[in-house]
């Protein structure tokens, strides 16, 4: 669904590449999650596969970036982001300005391609009611907290069902369980075929949800794999990702030596319970 193979990406008139030869390989009906330190080019490979790079921003991109069967340098802006949506960090900049309430913002986008008005409703109302957000549905987007807003764009990408769906840091406005709700509805979309990539900071919902992470570091790809032997690698800290508590304190265990050095350490609670039982 989702293949990049020896990107390289410099905005214009930098001298220096933010991208230094990514690879990266997305499957329909998968969650893959990107971790990395501020700085790491997290946004620029976001915004890589999600073609605004280079159609919006510009600069030189070298390699290859296909998206559910499409080259999206060489492809129509029209026809990439009918194929992959984005979601940002900050959804201020993602509510459209044209619509009065939550209910015609969630709609904008389907009807620039065409929906039917019978059809455009359902799929509003299904929305808002996966996200638990119809009490919004009369607002204008501009009267709602950070959180409630992060939730109104996420819905207007999401009901527009597109192939693949690109998530830069979608709950830093949200508290732990609107967090939990979009992790939760990310595996709901893969179970239904999306391809999910997620650059997220909340290692537990990663390992939750996440079959592979990857650690971007200096615009490469310096650790991939299976999520728990990712986010518990000793590196991570080197890395500017952090540990969760539960690692953290199986470290503290295993120094101590009130565990044994070749016990896996955990990320998530679940995976806790397993290790400190």
């Amino acid at each position: 669904m989702i293949t990049l193979a020896g990107v390289h990406y410099s905005y214009p008139d930098a001298e220096d590449e933010v991208l230094k030869g990514i690879d990266l390989e997305v499957d329909a009906g998968q969650v893959v999650g990107i971790v990395g330190a501020s700085g790491a080019g997290k946004t620029t490979l976001a915004k890589t596969i999600a073609g605004f790079i280079p159609h919006s921003e510009g600069g030189d991109l070298a390699g290859s970036v296909e998206v559910d069967g499409i080259q999206v340098p060489q492809a129509e802006l029209a026809d990439v982001v009918s194929r992959v949506g984005m979601v940002t960090q900050n959804p201020f900049n993602q509510i459209s300005g044209a619509r009065y309430t939550v209910r015609e913002e969630i709609a904008f986008g389907l009807e620039n391609l065409g929906v039917e008005r019978t059809e455009m409703a359902d799929r509003v109302a299904a929305i808002l009611a996966l996200l638990g957000i119809e009490e919004l549905a009369g607002r204008s987007p501009y009267e709602l907290s950070g959180g409630q807003m992060q939730l109104v764009a996420i819905a207007s990408m999401m009901v527009m069902s597109p192939r693949a769906l690109v998530m830069d840091e979608p709950t830093s406005q949200l508290d732990p369980s609107g967090s939990r709700l979009v992790f939760d509805v990310m595996q709901s979309l893969a179970q239904d075929g999306t391809a999910v990539v997620v650059f997220e900071h909340k290692l537990e919902l990663l390992r939750e949800t996440a079959s592979v992470v990857h650690v971007l570091a200096d615009g490469v790809i310096a650790r991939s794999g299976p999520a728990r032997e990712v986010l518990s690698d000793p590196r991570t800290d080197e890395w500017g990702i952090g540990t969760t508590r539960f690692t953290r304190a199986a470290r503290a265990a295993v120094a101590q030596k009130l565990l044994p050095a070749s016990t896996e350490l955990p990320v998530s609670l679940a995976d806790a319970t397993g290790v400190f039982s």
